[in-house]
């Protein structure tokens, strides 16, 4: 059964989509809603071939082309926010109606883990004062290694996914 709040969230975000689209004069296909559904209903973060696989694996008929395309439009209209952890791939979260908080990566094994700490907003509010400035937003990584490299959580899901894209 599906969480009706989780519901309720995804039918407004497909309102906030349907507005930019029409706004911009962008084509309102059912693939770009599914995409956006996809996400939604996802947790975490991921790249555009994790959203093109696993709608691949559940049958839908959507193209890698339309998910980075769609991809790039949820971010244009703040629904979904594209973070570059590593050198040259994006991650993507969702980013309406969900908690601000940060990340710590594995520059090993690429593992992202969220984190919220109060002490982030409080700095904000002390630069805000010092500096006369109204910060809108922020952005902040850690990154190093997992403690216990060879038990690394997301290795071995990481190195599955790239023998799969080699293939």
């Amino acid at each position: 059964m599906a969480h009706p709040a989780k519901e309720e969230t995804i039918d407004l975000v497909k309102e906030i989509f349907r507005s930019h689209l029409k706004e911009h004069n962008q084509r309102q296909t059912p693939e770009r809603f599914m995409v956006l559904e996809e996400i939604y209903r996802a947790d975490g973060h991921f790249d555009a071939d994790d959203i093109f696989f696993n709608m691949k694996d559940t049958g839908s008929r959507v193209s890698r082309a339309t998910v980075y395309n769609t991809l790039d439009l949820l971010v244009e209209c703040n629904l979904v926010q594209r973070h570059q952890f590593g050198k040259n791939q994006y991650y993507y979260e969702r980013a309406y109606a969900y908690q601000q908080h940060d990340h710590i990566i594995c520059k090993e094994c690429g593992a992202v883990l969220e984190f919220c700490d109060p002490r982030i907003q409080e700095i904000k509010t002390m630069m805000e004062k010092i500096h006369d400035f109204n910060i809108t937003g922020h952005s902040l990584h850690f990154f190093g290694a997992c403690e216990d490299i060879e038990n690394c959580t997301r290795r071995e899901e990481i190195q599955k996914k790239q023998r799969a894209k080699v293939n």
